[in-house]
């Protein structure tokens, strides 16, 4: 039989970086006290009415252009209707006909085998960005068998950032939302720290045989971990390929993964499609964004946004910073990947290569092995380090002069670690661990050893 094809699209849920609410004047501040950031808007008290915040509508706007997408000059706004405890109004204020990007792309590299020397670049094609509003979170106190609601994240702006289902596994689908999640960060339209839930993905899975059309898919929710992300897509894709091989059907159906258990788990089936009911927003005008040929000259320039003026302040976006660092440097592309990969390193790398003569192809060995393992063995990140750039410097000065060999730089490291306070010259004074420079002195010792062991000295010569 033919091989099965896995398909899987993503949907990503980024909470964008604002101080305020995306239609309130609310602040946002992740773990408040509950139900303290909440105004009457966003408990939808009667007569409450949105007003559109525009940090949000020019973080999207970036996050578009650096998506290579087309920004919509004009986008509308939507309602989507469910009846949730955490979802005061009934309906969450969504971008369903028109939203505010369209056709986009990621490119993103993995690593073929595991083997980083071997990287291949890929792109997923993103289909669209909308703005939405984030729901309240509902908490459930089992021991009192009761949920309580706290609405402090209902009206914070979300971009949901939808994929063409262009990814085909666990592996694929981590990567190009690793790349997105530097993307964000790189841009600040969205801090993008999963574990805050400010990063959420769903994952729609489906297999087939090739040359027939797709099967019926799965959408697993709220995946709030890359490497829960690659294990959830894997365990999913093969979850319906032993189903299927073994006659059973696939229902079209929202799973949740269980990080514990390393599965996925149903949570409800989408049999009667849910009806949303979308129906424009009747409290919000059409988002009109201008670019430099068509501003008007009267316009005052707080009032609208200019595409044009967004793009030409876009930052490196980390697929340049890396072309950068390779060529800057000399160092190799798979290396690029982990000093943007790992927050801070690439900061840390730079400082010790202004401090010492030492070659950078050689400073990145000692960066990449030494460090990065100690603190991955350790879970610090490298803000953590006990080691400062400056100290490593120090360190690898005392080695460029030729002060102390390698192994004995090792040694120093691993003092270092203990964060005693001690500079690498103190702890190779201390521990001796000089390498002897002065040609008469080597020679007096040598001699001394060769003098307290005539013996063997003469059994060497004769044998």
């Amino acid at each position: 039989l033919a091989p099965w094809v896995p398909v899987v699209g993503l949907e990503i849920h980024a909470q964008i970086s604002s101080n305020s609410k995306l239609f309130s004047g609310s602040q946002v501040q992740f773990a408040a006290p509950p139900n303290s950031l909440v105004s009457f808007f966003d408990a939808s008290l009667p007569g409450t009415l949105p007003v559109l915040n525009r940090r949000c509508v020019e973080a999207a706007v970036m996050t578009g252009l650096a998506l290579n997408c087309s920004i919509n000059k004009k986008s509308l706004f939507d309602r989507k209707h469910y009846f949730y405890a955490d979802l005061p109004a009934g309906y969450q204020i969504t971008q369903q006909r028109v939203p505010i990007a369209v056709n986009g792309s990621l490119s993103y590299s993995l690593c073929i085998d595991n083997k980083l020397s071997q990287m291949v670049t890929k792109t997923v094609r993103i289909k669209q960005i909308q703005l939405e509003q984030d729901s309240g979170k509902s908490l459930h106190d089992d021991t009192r068998s009761q949920t309580l609601v706290d609405l402090n994240r209902a009206g914070v702006g979300l971009m949901e950032v939808v994929m063409e289902p262009d990814l085909c596994c666990g592996e694929e689908a981590a990567a190009a939302v690793r790349e997105l999640q530097l993307i964000l960060q790189t841009l600040g339209s969205s801090q993008a720290v999963m574990a805050e839930g400010q990063l959420r993905v769903d994952a729609n899975v489906s297999v087939h045989h090739p040359g027939e059309p797709y099967g019926v898919r799965t959408e697993v929710k709220n995946i709030n971990s890359i490497r829960f992300l690659a294990k959830a897509v894997d365990y999913e894709i093969q979850r319906q390929i032993e189903e299927l091989e073994n006659g059973g059907t696939i229902l079209n159906e929202t799973r949740a993964f269980d990080s514990k258990l390393g599965c996925t788990v149903s949570m409800r089936d989408k049999e009667g499609k849910q009806d949303y009911r979308f129906m424009p927003e009747p409290n919000l005008p059409p988002l009109i964004l201008y670019d430099a040929k068509s501003l008007p000259a009267n316009m005052n320039h707080q009032q609208v946004v200019n595409i044009d003026w967004i793009h030409e302040r876009l930052p490196d976006l980390p697929s340049v910073k890396r072309a950068k660092l390779v060529e800057q440097y000399g160092i190799l592309p798979e290396h690029s990947f982990t000093l943007l990969n790992e927050d801070g390193l690439t900061e840390f790398f730079e400082n010790v290569v202004q401090r010492t003569p030492m070659k950078p192809q050689k400073v990145i060995g000692w960066i990449l092995k030494d460090l990065l393992s100690y603190l991955k063995q350790h879970s610090l990140t490298v803000k953590e380090s006990p080691v400062s750039s400056s100290l490593l410097a120090d360190l690898l000065n005392l080695l460029e002069k030729k002060e102390i060999s390698s192994t004995a730089a090792k040694q120093v490291l691993a003092e270092l670690w203990k964060g005693e306070g001690k500079t690498p010259l103190e702890i190779v004074t201390e521990k001796k661990l000089e390498l002897m420079q002065d040609q008469k002195e080597l020679e007096e010792i040598c001699q001394a050893v060769i003098d307290g062991q005539e013996n063997e000295v003469i059994m060497m010569v004769l044998g």
